[in-house]
């Protein structure tokens, strides 16, 4: 028997009481319990009144408020657009395999995405998308994506009306577009300020999931912010994204995600699922960046964005000890673009990136939010440490084109641990053509990464190019051979990895055991 079956029994036996009394008392409770029997089975709980669950009415009250409020300047965006019939199991016309985030193809039913089930589509294709009325004379902020390449953009209101839409510009870099109907004295909502928001605020996402439930509302809190740029086809585009764990499916791109004062905080953008439906991680553009974009549209009917020229990874705790950094803050130059402005003012691969006209840079995907949002043609000044010495960098801002370099985060480092586990080949001319490597590269090329090894886990990939080992630069194998072999044992190892055509610091982990191998 159990200690507590025993302590039981021993409470159990202290309270005994003759056996005519306990024949009254089993007597009395059979009787209670047979009432409470018949009572439940007869006309059931009376309902709680007001003031038994006063604050869950009151948080209903609030809730329904603020969607009463924000719901009427909520449309429904259906698009008509031309392109290239989708083959099978593709992404969508212009976007490669892979270059979308996990459940991204599907967010949006139209010419980049198919819901599950859907026919690959025709020549003509159909998209639907939510939107924001953000004036009364007829401005709408939707997502880029869901007008990329529309013939006729057609919006549906809250009361039923229907409108034709004129595209008025789009953002492409952010996934944003502003389109226009000819109506006036429209609902809209108001500007709110994501940079006030912290995580577990209650925020609410509108929109039409899966294109036919129109007007939805759905309620949830702010999961986390600064959120890094997904996107593997680009890594110059901005990160910052808001988390949400309030539900955002198929249909509901471009549509707000707001504040409890009924304010616009976010546009929403994707999601992160295994299925291509809600699974607790949703994302939004932040008003603040969508709020500059807007207006530039607006007004100019484009937005120009500011660039750099650079390559950059996150500070971290990892690679900061390499650096010689007092914290686990700032943004390191991985890679300079030839006759691009950073080039131009001297930037450097390792100047590690600590301020913007006096402002602490907080990781490089704040510092590209940053230079996007500045106009081409400024100057500003970047505050660096260069092998531990303080400097400051002028730089005149350039401005981004789809075709140029702009300033890109790697975002942290991937996941680490043990020795390296890779083997490396020379860059011979066969070699450099093959893997479509630039001569201006120097370094190793991955010939092979051993699975599950640190290399593995560190992202490194046949093709990838070696360019320095501990900040030395390699030229050669055997050159790469003695500088891994010069870290002493148990020391971690810090790899400037050219890939995709940027460059990345990735930091590689000592293994703890002895390993004869690379």
């Amino acid at each position: 028997m159990s200690v507590s079956t025993n302590s039981l029994v021993v409470r159990m036996k202290r309270i005994a009481v003759p056996a005519g009394a306990v024949a009254v008392l089993l007597f009395a409770l059979g009787m209670v319990f047979n009432h409470n029997v018949a009572h439940a089975a007869g006309g059931g709980a009376a309902p709680m009144d007001d003031s038994s669950v006063s604050s869950l009415v009151a948080l209903d009250n609030a809730v329904e408020a603020v969607a009463a409020r924000v719901t009427p300047a909520v449309v429904n965006v259906s698009v008509t657009s031309r392109g290239p019939a989708m083959e099978e199991g593709g992404q969508g016309p212009g976007i490669p395999e892979g270059a979308l985030p996990p459940g991204f193809q599907q967010f949006f039913f139209g010419p980049h995405g198919r819901g599950q089930g859907m026919k690959p589509p025709a020549q003509v294709e159909h998209g639907i998308g939510s939107g924001i009325i953000v004036s009364p004379d007829g401005y709408i902020v939707t997502n880029a994506h869901v007008v990329d390449g529309a013939t006729q953009i057609r919006v549906t209101l809250n009361d039923r009306r229907v409108f034709t839409a004129k595209l008025v510009g789009t953002d492409k870099l952010n996934d944003l577009a502003v389109i226009r109907i000819d109506a006036k004295n429209l609902a809209s909502i108001a500007w709110g300020d994501s940079t006030r928001l912290h995580p577990g605020q209650t925020v609410l996402a509108f929109g039409s999931p899966f294109g036919y439930f129109q007007f939805s509302v759905t309620r949830g809190i702010i999961s986390a912010l600064d959120r890094p740029n997904p996107y593997s086809d680009d890594l110059r585009k901005p990160g910052d994204f808001i988390q949400t764990d309030a539900a955002i499916n198929p249909g509901n791109s471009g549509g707000p995600l707001v504040d409890a004062h009924g304010e616009l905080v976010g546009i929403n953008t994707f999601i992160i699922s295994g299925n291509g439906s809600f699974a607790g991680a949703g994302f939004a553009i932040p008003s603040q960046i969508v709020k500059a974009s807007v207006d530039a549209l607006i007004k100019d009917g484009a937005v120009h964005h500011g660039y750099l020229g650079i390559s950059m990874n996150d500070v971290t705790p990892d690679n900061a000890i390499f650096f010689n950094l007092p914290d686990a803050t700032g943004a390191i130059v991985s890679q300079v673009t030839p006759d691009s402005p950073a080039g131009h003012a001297g930037l450097k691969s390792g100047d590690v990136l600590r301020e913007l006209d006096g402002k602490k840079i907080v990781n490089g995907s704040a510092l590209q939010v940053a230079v996007s949002q500045i106009a081409p043609g400024r100057n500003i000044n970047l505050g660096i440490l260069r092998d531990g010495n303080q400097e400051t960098v002028k730089i005149t801002v350039g401005e981004f084109h789809a075709n140029t370099e702009v300033a890109e985060n790697a975002g942290s480092e991937p996941r680490q641990g043990g020795r390296l586990g890779l083997a490396v080949d020379g860059l011979t001319p066969d070699l450099r053509e093959q893997l479509n490597i630039p001569s201006h590269v120097k370094g190793v090329a991955v010939e092979s990464v051993r699975p599950a090894s640190p290399a593995d886990d560190a992202g490194l990939a046949p093709g990838d190019v070696i360019l320095e080992v501990n900040r030395h630069p390699v030229q050669s194998p055997d050159t790469f051979v003695s500088e891994v072999h010069s870290v002493p044992a148990g020391k971690d190892i810090l790899l400037l990895v050219w890939s995709r055509g940027s460059a990345t610091y990735r930091v590689v982990h000592a293994e703890q055991k002895s390993d004869s191998g690379m």
